[in-house]
């Protein structure tokens, strides 16, 4: 069917049906002169009988017309015949986050915060304007086909009164609805910041926090702010929604004030959602951390045209000042020998239900706050793992055995050997590429190459040189004394944790780095700066290795040593045994105890 524009005889195919509401149906319509696509709003004539409505509409117009924000719908133009009123918009092709929360029920905290931040940016400018939305809903907030927000639907929108003049309605939807609003104080910017913590907590935990089978038992319960917080959210995430959805208005934090909330600006957000996304859940993590430390190191070393002649003053000067830097470090002279050091914990009989409370980092590789550490970051790996094993285990049915593992599994780096020797120096390990490493008290990084020729030095996460043995600066060599101590310990008296295949170090040119370890009493957690986690349990001697991400793996070591590995989307469908499934609880957990508060 064609659409005329009355006035201008331009005209419109109308296209597929894109939702309806009371009022009005939205369908996909193009321009048959230019081919522009937009999202048509439909108002049937008939439809409006009263003055009171036509008003309603010519205001929600008059509002939208006037708005120009990336993160708001575009309104285009309007018209109407003797049949219909016109509103033509921006087209959003992805539907709603209504449609994505069908499909979905919940969403993972990252995607939260995407689609948040995209709000909270259009909600902003709405307020500096001087306009309340009055009815943010899922169903209000429009996806594009590059998956960018849109916030849409300025039917019930108004302008902001000062309190003792605003309009006592109540409207809005119910499970969205402010208690000020129940109990007719008005409509004000704290309005809209409960219906957004309301759209949150829906995301997150599946359903509205003040849902129920009645309407009058959910206005008690907005009134009387009743409700659960999962345990299952993190610490930011829990302590941000009991900050939005309180009774007093003037106790809600402000815009500004949720963007600097710990669960903005100490979790990962990504810079875009795949479109996958919309149905089912992604493998979110960020920036492959080791490939931005490859391009970083190459472009570093690499990347600059140097003189024949001499070396680059800058470059040098660099190297001179960072070694002459090191005489904070705690090593001693390279000939001390420690007592023996502890490879092992202790051998509890079986996992507890929760991380014990002693669980702090023993040693963390320093950081540079050059800006460049986003990637880098223990927070960013942590929550990339918590994220991931929080969606496999919340949707993984019970099963007795593991389904069939991958059969020819990429390479995989891992730790086969450690040694904590933290009371005096460090934590030393040795990945499955025969790499040997120690992540050293003062948050410095060494390693020695497999052919035991070349040695990389990270005095922070971003950092990085490599010297040949023989040409490690004076002020190293108490490191580089301890670092072959090590070496020859593991080499001489530990056996290879598992049975899984040892990679080639020319097959991985830049290794992980220990970003973290952390010690409880009944297992050893590491965090690499390629997103890796490895989980060792002493009672056993199994080994949980989490890897891949694009798709997430699963290793599991078993008692006798076997190893396998699983897609982890494989064991959300099909579950896993007790043994396993155990174990990756028991990861959860402590990734949770880790996440940054």
């Amino acid at each position: 069917r064609l659409i005329m524009d009355p006035r201008t005889g331009r005209t419109y195919f109308k296209g597929r049906l894109l939702g309806k509401g009371g009022f009005a149906r939205c369908y996909e319509a193009t321009d048959t002169e230019t081919g522009n696509a937009y999202a048509v709003k439909v108002i049937s004539q008939s439809r409006i009988t009263k003055p009171h409505q036509r008003e309603k509409i010519l205001n929600e117009i008059e509002l939208h017309r006037g708005l120009q924000h990336r993160h708001i719908v575009r309104f285009s133009h309007h018209f109407e015949d003797a049949d219909n009123i016109y509103i033509f918009l921006e087209l959003c092709s992805r539907k709603s986050l209504a449609h994505v929360w069908k499909a979905r029920h919940t969403l993972l905290e990252p995607e939260v915060r995407y689609y948040l931040r995209q709000i909270l940016s259009g909600l902003k400018y709405l307020h500096q304007r001087g306009i309340l939305h009055r009815d943010l809903k899922l169903g209000n907030f429009f996806i594009t086909e590059n998956m960018e927000l849109k916030m849409g639907d300025f039917g019930l929108a108004t302008r902001l009164e000062p309190p003792e003049h605003r309009k006592k309605t109540i409207c809005g939807t119910p499970n969205y609805v402010a208690p000020e609003v129940l109990q007719r104080q008005g409509h004000g910017p704290e309005a809209d910041v409960w219906s957004l913590g309301c759209v949150m907590y829906t995301l997150l935990c599946g359903s509205p926090p003040f849902e129920t089978v009645d309407l009058k038992e959910t206005y008690r319960c907005i009134k009387q702010v009743h409700y659960t917080l999962p345990a299952s959210l993190s610490l930011p995430a829990r302590q941000l929604l009991a900050a939005i959805l309180r009774a007093s208005p003037q106790d809600r934090p402000s815009i500004d004030q949720i963007l600097r909330h710990d669960f903005f600006t100490k979790g990962y957000t990504p810079d875009r959602l795949p479109v996958s996304s919309c149905v089912t859940v992604p493998d979110l993590t960020p920036l492959n951390p080791a490939k931005i430390l490859f391009v970083k190191v190459t472009k570093s070393l690499f990347g600059r045209k140097k003189n024949k002649n001499k070396n680059h003053p800058e470059e040098r000067d660099e190297v001179s000042c960072l070694v002459n830097g090191l005489t904070r470090t705690s090593i001693g002279h390279q000939d001390a020998r420690p007592e023996a050091p502890a490879a092992s914990g202790p051998a509890p009989p079986s996992l507890v239900e929760t991380p014990p409370e002693d669980s702090s980092p023993r040693g963390t590789l320093a950081s540079s706050g050059d800006g460049f550490e986003e990637g880098l970051t223990v927070a960013t790996v942590v929550e990339s793992a918590l994220c991931a094993l929080r969606n496999c285990l919340a949707f993984m049915p019970p099963a007795e055995q593991n389904p069939a593992p991958l059969a020819q599994p990429e390479p995989l780096v891992w730790v086969s050997k450690w040694v904590d020797y933290s009371n005096k120096f460090g934590f030393g390990y040795q990945l499955s590429s025969r790499r040997v490493a120690v992540l050293f008290n003062n948050g410095t990084h060494m390693a020695l190459s497999a052919n035991r020729k070349t040695v990389h030095y990270n005095p922070t996460s971003t950092k990085h040189f490599s010297f040949s043995v023989g040409a490690v600066p004076r002020a190293l060599q108490p490191q580089l004394g301890v670092l072959r101590y090590f070496a020859s310990y593991m080499e001489q008296r530990l056996m290879k944790g598992g049975d899984l295949p040892s990679v080639e170090e020319v097959e991985v040119p830049v290794p992980p780095l220990l970003l973290q370890w952390v010690k409880t009493d009944q297992a050893l957690l590491m965090l690499f700066s390629d997103g890796t986690v490895q989980v060792n349990f002493y009672g056993d001697h199994t080994k949980l290795i989490l890897s891949g991400w694009e798709p997430l793996l699963v290793t599991f070591v078993a008692r006798n040593r076997s190893a396998c590995t699983y897609l982890a989307s494989h064991l959300r469908q099909l579950g896993c045994s007790p043994d396993l499934r155990q174990r990756l609880c028991y990861a959860l957990r402590l990734l949770r105890d880790r996440c940054p508060v």
